[in-house]
């Protein structure tokens, strides 16, 4: 049995309710850090409308003429994981607009460079977990992944999860009769994606991170071109 007890993950639950109020995606995402504490990994977890995660592409925001910006505190909690899994609740068809904020805030910090000179979030895997009463699991699960790679992390395959009730308006779900935390879709996929995160998470780290050649910044602001004619 693989060993994955050195791991560390940041479940950030972009719901928009504050902590105590019941989030139905908090819920769905209990599930995968369940698994993961069971495989001896360290699990962190936040709720970013608890914290003051102003709006905003820059790492301090306080900088810019916010009085106050949590981000610089949370952005180490970030960096101190090998795995980020991001919640998002479905309003309109769309990630919920403190999702938007997290990967924004995120983004602020993109353009740092590692020790060997990639862009930070590189060496890390990313995947997503999404609940609602209406329809969008897969599009916000595109918008999220797709954020995601391109900050730099790796998104390993079916890396997304999530639940809806029928068409219309419903229950919710940690609603009693909604069958949320009993549909065995959601819950293969939720189990596969923590899966292929802790197996990506773990080749990543025995491999010493993602290859550094052909994608570091510092490289090719030093003049080298990696075969580029």
């Amino acid at each position: 049995m693989t060993d994955f007890s050195d791991l560390r993950a940041i479940y950030i639950n972009c719901t928009l309710k504050k902590s105590p109020e019941l989030s139905h995606t908090e819920g769905l995402m209990k599930r995968s850090m369940g698994i993961m504490r069971k495989q001896g990994v360290d699990v962190d977890y936040l709720r970013g409308v608890d914290f003051d995660l102003v709006p905003g592409v820059y790492p301090d925001m306080t900088e810019h003429g916010w009085e106050s910006d949590d981000w610089p505190s949370i952005f180490p909690r970030v960096m101190a994981a090998q795995i980020l899994v991001v919640g998002t609740p479905i309003w309109l068809g769309e990630k919920s607009s403190m999702c938007t904020r997290l990967i924004e805030r995120l983004y602020a910090n993109s353009s740092l460079l590692n020790e060997e000179g990639q862009y930070a979030y590189y060496g890390r895997v990313g995947g997503c977990l999404v609940t609602g009463n209406e329809d969008g699991i897969k599009h916000c699960s595109m918008n999220v992944l797709y954020s995601l790679q391109h900050l730099g992390f790796v998104i390993p395959p079916q890396a997304d999860a999530g639940w809806i009730g029928e068409a219309g308006p419903g229950p919710s779900y940690l609603d009693p009769g909604s069958g949320g935390p009993e549909n065995d879709f959601t819950n293969r996929n939720t189990t596969f994606m923590t899966w292929n995160l802790l197996h990506a998470a773990r080749m990543l780290v025995d491999a010493g991170g993602f290859p550094a050649h052909g994608n570091q910044r510092s490289e090719w602001d030093a003049g080298q071109r990696f075969d580029y004619a």
